[in-house]
């Protein structure tokens, strides 16, 4: 049983940062804005702290955690990079791109965050509120996304506060996030990989690399990286991929100026662009989520939306919402 603790609400700033140092350094939990979504963080060197992480989330504990550092110097304190690496790294750090890689022969994050792989995720944040709690705390941080695992994920301190208050022991508002999904993930084991698309584009990174990136392991080989579970970001009401008309009882995703007939019927309705556009709708898609699903509202039809760009990133986190529950 989760202990429960009293949370604090802080506004991002100077002060803020040191306390969210103090707090990681004595093995509490920090809830922070990165430019993707708000993270849940914990002294990555630290397994008693790592495991309150997970209880508090309720994460499993077979799914991996991404370490976030300042600076690509910090991460080759902790991984091996090859030459792909180098170049992702050189081009999207900071930002939306987290790169997995063969550990370090002394890496200094716990086994715990790894869930037992020889390999790390990582990650440099392009976020100021992110980059100076780091800078104050002085080593990596693990941070999954601040929510219960399997919720939506959250863009904002009140999402947050709503989701694991009296489980974690500060927050640190800093607005709303500004990509508003999670990074992409890119594996450099080996050949690169995408693992899960996300905050940058598949075809920003093939241009980089000059070639195609891999596609990722049967999602029955089990999670290699954050993010790989079959059924996430789920909602309690179930979600109708691709509706082109709302039935009774449901809520409207929409995406777009045209509406599919019975939006003016609907429970409620939201759009994640009523212009199209896939960055918008990338940042609005787990708020109106979250708005969206709530008592009262049978489902959540969601009309279609297009694979390019960010597009992939938008249609994977759907298909995770509305996979069976316990996939």
């Amino acid at each position: 049983m989760t202990t429960k603790t009293a949370t604090r609400v802080m506004q991002a700033g100077t002060d803020a940062a040191a306390a969210a140092a103090r707090c990681l350094a004595a093995g509490g939990l920090v809830a922070f804005p990165t430019e993707t979504v708000y993270g849940l963080g914990a002294d990555a060197s630290n397994s008693r702290a790592i495991a309150r992480l997970y209880e508090a989330k309720g994460r499993p504990s077979f799914n991996p955690l991404i370490a976030h550092v300042t600076s690509p110097a910090a991460a080759r304190r902790l991984a091996l990079f090859d030459a792909a690496a180098e170049r992702l790294a050189a081009a999207f750090w900071p930002g939306p791109l987290t790169l997995v890689l063969p550990k370090a022969k002394n890496c200094a994050v716990a086994a715990l965050a790894t869930a037992g792989l020889d390999s790390i995720a990582m990650r440099v944040p392009d976020s100021p509120v992110a980059q100076a709690i780091l800078a104050a705390f002085g080593g990596p941080i693990v941070a999954p996304s601040a929510n219960r695992s399997g919720h939506v994920s959250p863009t904002a301190a009140a999402h947050v506060l709503n989701d694991l208050g009296g489980r974690v022991d500060l927050i640190v508002d800093g607005g709303p996030t500004l990509v508003g999904v999670e990074s992409t993930i890119v594996s450099c084991v080996g050949d690169p990989v995408l693992l899960r698309p996300g905050g940058l584009p598949r075809e920003a990174i093939e241009a980089v690399l000059g070639r195609p990136l891999m596609e990722p392991p049967a999602r029955d080989a089990g999670p290699v990286a954050p993010g790989m579970l079959a059924s996430h970001y789920a909602t309690a009401a179930r979600l109708r991929l691709d509706a082109n008309d709302v039935r009774d009882g449901e809520a409207l995703l929409a995406f777009g100026p045209k509406l599919p007939p019975g939006a003016g019927e609907a429970a409620a309705a939201l759009n994640l662009s009523a212009t199209g556009d896939l960055t918008e709708a990338a940042a609005n898609l787990f708020a109106h989520l979250r708005t969206l699903d709530r008592p009262g509202v049978a489902g959540i039809a969601v009309m279609p939306i297009p694979h390019a760009g960010l597009g992939e990133a938008i249609n994977d986190r759907l298909a995770r919402a509305a996979a069976p529950r316990g996939a």
